[in-house]
Parts: C-alpha cells; structure tokens; sequence
C-alpha cells in the first residue's frame, strides 16, 4: 500500500503533553495550504500504479481537534482523488478525547477509513505525568465506537514515558488487546530539544530506559501483538533531518533502524532455544531468506552473541526460499 503522507503538526492538540514537539519529529513546521496538499498527492501519485492500494494520510497532529471548518476544507482537498479512483481512501491521527458519533460520520462521508488513536498509555498514572490530558477511559470509548462506525482502528503507543515501568507498558499492550485493533505503532520515549521532558532530564526528574531494555522490552509488546493478529506497523521515530542523537534528540533509546533491532532480538531468543539442542564447535541454521537479516543481527550481532554464550567457533545462518 501507498501511504501519501500530509503533516499537520500539533494541529488542534489542546495539550502540551511532555514528550512533543511534532514540528520537529515531523521536520515540518507549518500548516499546509490546500494547494501544497494537492501538490503533494499528484507527486506522489506518479509511482501509485505500481501499488494495489493507495491511501492519503493527516499525520502529525490531533485531526479531529482542529476547527470543523478546517477539517473539511482539507477532507474536500482530497476527495476528488477519491471520487476519481486514483485515491482509495483516507487515513488520519487524532486524540482519544475528541472522537464523537458526528465527528465519524462526517468522517467517513470524505471516505477516511482507518483512524489511528494516540493512546500512549493504558495507565492513567503515567497519562498524567505525561500531560496527556485524557484517560485511558477515553481512548476505550473512542476505540470502542470508532470500531462500532466500521472504521479500521490503530492505536498508537509509546514506553518509558514519565511514571512508566517495563510492567506498566506490557499491562498497556494487555489493555490494548482488548480493544482488538488492525494496528499498532510503538514509539520508544527519546527527549526532543526544548520539550518540557528535556527540562524533566535536565534536572534528573527523568531517566530515560537504556537502548537495550528498550529493545527487550518492544520485542516481548511485538510477540504480544503478533500472538493477537495485530499487525504492528512501526516502531521507533522515522530519522529526520533533525530526529538523531545529536541534534534534536537529547537523549533516550534512539536508533535510526530501532525496528530492526527488535526484530533480531526476537530472532535471538528463537535462535538461542535451537542453540540448546546443538552440540559441538559448529552451530547451523536455515531461515526464511526474508528474515534472514533479522537472524544475522546488525553488524553480526547474533552471531557474535550466539559465540560468546555456548563457544561456537562457526556459526551459519543460511537462507531457505
């Protein structure tokens, strides 16, 4: 699927919650005019052919908080593309507490079918540290109805927040099971330049997790998903020009392939069980050639583990179709 991406950032968000500054992780710092919307879509609408599904996608931003007059006025912006075919539907991100019956259906007259829930947290301690300025009550009501409308439902998450515990975030994973999601993004808490929570860091009221526990920790919430059939579809900030250690990250577990340190993690742990029943100087293995990054690690990191912890002198991943 193609995702035509249109950032508003910290449109209509009525909180300044601790962690945000969506100017910067977006790397835009303006409201779009319709005209730059639809320039944008055409652009991208050159290489949709090639794609069985293509949908337009209001990032950035609390969607429905913003002014009804607004909203509408970007829904018709890319309604004609809809209307013509070229474009199959809509998707945007919004808060749990602006999510009403007559804010949907004025959604789906524009043809918006998947909407994505900044949920954070399923823990109403750690929701108040943050700033959110909503309960984990409200992201269930909202998840509740905005399925009961037929729209597909994503919820998005976020660990090691302020008040925040490995335990916490796996009890908001179980929360978010139940509310039966298609998707799930996972976003690691770095702190972001000029945030209230760099101040938080600065004074040492808050300590980001390690990189490691971070990895360990999204590896147990991506098996958790994946035994549900939710599919997760992100996990960690997309690099910007300013998203990196060094420039607008401060600090915290940040990685510009953190999903793919995940995904070798979980590979590490299915290696480690194999690893158990083969003796000898020589340890084997085939995987499917589509993980087979995955089970290598970066940089040979499992190999490099799997030596170090049973002895091996050689060890060898090879890729079966």
């Amino acid at each position: 699927m193609l995702i035509i991406p249109i950032f508003v950032p910290n449109a209509g968000c009525p909180h300044d919650c601790c962690f945000c500054d969506q100017k910067k992780i977006s790397g835009q710092s303006a409201m779009p005019t319709v005209e730059e919307i639809q320039k944008n879509v055409d652009g991208y609408l050159g290489i949709a052919k090639n794609y069985s599904k293509v949908q337009i996608a209001f990032f950035g931003g609390s969607f429905t908080a913003i002014s009804r007059e607004i909203q509408e006025m970007y829904l018709k912006a890319v309604l004609p593309y809809i209307r013509n075919g070229v474009v199959n539907s809509i998707r945007l991100s919004t808060r749990p507490d602006y999510i009403d019956e007559e804010t949907l259906l004025m959604l789906k007259k524009y043809g918006v079918e998947t909407i994505e829930l900044g949920a954070q947290s399923m823990d109403d301690d750690v929701l108040l540290c943050s700033g959110r300025g909503h309960t984990a009550q409200d992201t269930a009501r909202a998840a509740e109805l905005i399925s009961a409308y037929g729209f597909e439902l994503g919820l998005q998450t976020m660990t090691g927040l302020p008040g925040a515990s490995c335990e916490s975030d796996l009890y908001t994973a179980k929360r978010i099971i139940e509310l039966k999601p298609k998707l799930v993004r996972i976003y690691p808490t770095v702190v972001i330049r000029d945030t209230f929570l760099h101040k938080m860091y600065e004074t040492g009221k808050y300590i980001p997790p390690t990189i490691d526990v971070t990895v360990d920790l999204c590896a147990k919430l991506m098996m958790m998903y994946r035994e549900n059939n939710i599919k997760v579809i992100r996990m960690g900030l997309q690099a910007t020009d300013g998203i990196s250690l060094g420039e607008d990250v401060i600090a915290g577990p940040y990685h510009p392939a953190f999903g793919q340190l995940v995904k070798s993690r979980i590979a590490y742990e299915k290696l480690l069980k194999i690893a158990e029943t083969q003796k000898g100087k020589i340890f084997t293995v085939s995987v499917p050639e589509s993980e087979l990054s995955d089970y290598i690690g970066q940089k040979k990191y499992n190999i490099y583990k799997l030596k170090e912890q049973f002895g091996y002198e050689k060890v060898i991943i090879k890729a079966i179709n």
